[in-house]
C-alpha cells in the first residue's frame, strides 16, 4: 500500500484528497501546516507527497525548497496541488524539483492519473 503525505491548509481540500485517495486503495498521512509535515517525514517517509502552495508562515515553496535540498527527502516525488494557476508560478515549481502540478479545483480523473503515473 503506498503512503501518500497531503500537505495542505484547508481542512476541506484535505478531506477531498484524502476520500479520493483512500477509495483508490493509497495509505493517506495529512498534515495542515509544514511544521506538521516535517514532524510525519522525521517518523516515515511517503511515496508521494501532494502539495498545496499557499499556507500561512511556511509556505509551500519554502517547503518544496527545503525538502529537494535535504539528501533524504530529495528523492521524494511531490506534486503541487494549488489554486495559482500562472505559468511562471508554475514553472518555478518544476525549477525547484516538483513532478508534476494539479489546478484547484481538483479535478478527479487528472488527479488519479498523475499519481499513479509518478508512482509507477
Amino acid at each position: 500500500m503506498k503512503k501518500i503525505l497531503i500537505v495542505d491548509d484547508s481542512n476541506t481540500n484535505v478531506v477531498l484528497l484524502e476520500a479520493i485517495l483512500v477509495s483508490r486503495g493509497y495509505n493517506i498521512q495529512t498534515a495542515f501546516n509544514v511544521n506538521e509535515a516535517y514532524n510525519m517525514l522525521e517518523k516515515e517517509r511517503p511515496e508521494l507527497i501532494l502539495l498545496d502552495l499557499l499556507m500561512p508562515k511556511v509556505s509551500g515553496y519554502q517547503f518544496l525548497d527545503q525538502l529537494k535540498k535535504n539528501n533524504e527527502t530529495k528523492d521524494i516525488p511531490v506534486i503541487i496541488v494549488s489554486a495559482v494557476t500562472d505559468a511562471p508560478n508554475i514553472q518555478k515549481t518544476f525549477e525547484m524539483g516538483a513532478s508534476d502540478y494539479i489546478e484547484k479545483p481538483v479535478d478527479i480523473k487528472v488527479l488519479l492519473s498523475k499519481v499513479e503515473k509518478t508512482l509507477n
